[in-house]
């Protein structure tokens, strides 16, 4: 476990262009966040959208550890622990709106 972490940090082999997409899409996700905390509302959301969303940061996180650990890895889990949290809101509140 040890190893993946110190290889996870190496940035010998990152992809600037996929840390550069990573970093845009997690700088959107707090916001959608937000948004949805504060209102309680999830009237436009699609569980469906977020799931995929979720499924290709997990496709994501087992290419980085197949082929090359880097410091991107731990973008991927940034993300996926945001678009989590926006998934967790909408089944909640989801209830209080039917």
């Amino acid at each position: 476990m040890l190893d993946f972490l110190v290889q996870s940090f190496q940035i010998k082999s990152m992809s600037i262009f996929e840390a550069g997409m990573l970093i845009c899409f997690g700088a959107s996700w707090p916001f959608a966040v937000m948004k949805t905390y504060k209102t309680k509302s999830v009237k436009g959301k699609s569980r469906l959208f977020l799931l995929l969303i979720m499924t290709g940061y997990i496709f994501g996180m087992i290419n980085k550890i197949i082929n090359t650990v880097d410091i991107v890895f731990w973008l991927y889990v940034i993300n996926l622990l945001l678009v989590s949290t926006d998934f967790v809101f909408c089944l909640m509140y989801r209830k209080r709106e039917e």
